[in-house]
Formats: structure tokens, sequence, C-alpha cells
């Protein structure tokens, strides 16, 4: 759902809400029905987090202590900072706690962010990117150019 350019995700919109208690993520987007995303990778790392944690690849409490180390160690002051990037953090501690518990080593997310990356660029102006391109060995045209 979109409102004023802004995707968000409502818990009444879910059958079955599993999520754990977000009280204790105090700085976290949100509205009166529940987080709020800017975009849509937020919602999906926000999504893989609750689900990892439900099927105990972690505890939530583990997550929220990463969580927090990630936001104290980024040393920022400015709360609306903390805020307008929080989903930064909130990946950074999900690549960190998926390397801690052996889930994916930073080589694998190194390489795999190295491929999204190569699929972007060998992806179409206008076409969604697809981790498939990033094995294709597209002939660019000239005016084929992207900025990372």
């Amino acid at each position: 759902m979109s409102i004023y350019g802004k995707i968000t995700l409502k818990i009444q919109d879910h059958k079955n809400p599993q999520l754990p208690n977000l009280d204790e993520l105090a700085m976290i987007p949100r509205d009166d029905s529940g987080p709020v995303f800017s975009e849509p990778w937020e919602a999906s790392a926000f999504a893989l987090v609750v689900q990892l944690s439900s099927e105990n690849y972690f505890t939530w409490q583990e997550w929220v202590k990463i969580l927090v180390e990630e936001i104290k160690e980024a040393n920022l002051s400015e709360n609306s900072y903390i805020r307008d990037h929080y989903y930064i953090h909130w990946l950074r501690a999900l690549e960190r706690i998926c390397n801690d518990k052996g889930l994916l080593s930073s080589t694998e997310i190194t390489t795999r962010e190295e491929d999204w990356r190569r699929a972007y660029l060998n992806t179409e102006h206008g076409k969604p990117v697809a981790l498939e391109a990033a094995f294709n060995n597209m002939q660019s045209s000239p005016d084929h150019k992207h900025e990372l």
C-alpha cells in the first residue's frame, strides 16, 4: 500500500501476523498501524529478519542487540539522520548477524552484492533488474550507461 509516496505495511493487511515486539526498537519508522517503509527493499529486509527470527536462526533479543550496536557504531548524533537511514543500519545488522550465525559469509555477501551490481549494469533502462542479468554477456550500446 502506498500513502503519500510511502510504502507501508499494515498489520491488518496480513491474516496471521507474527511480528515480534517492535517496542524494543524505539527508532523504527512507524505510524499507528505499525512499521512504515520508504522503499520496497526496506519492507523486504524487515520481513526477512522477522522470518529468520521466527524460524529460530536467531532470537529477537539477539537481533535487537546487533541492530543497536550497528546504530551505535555509526556514531550518529542526529536522531533524524538515524530515522532517515534506519533501514541501511537494519541491512548492515542483517548482514552481520547472518555472518555471525554462519548463515552467509562476508565473502558470499560481497559476491552477491557484486552480482547485483553487474545485473544492474547489464539491464536495459526501464526494465526490472533480475539477478540472471549478472551472468549475461550483454553488449551494451554506447547510450546504455548507469551511474553507480
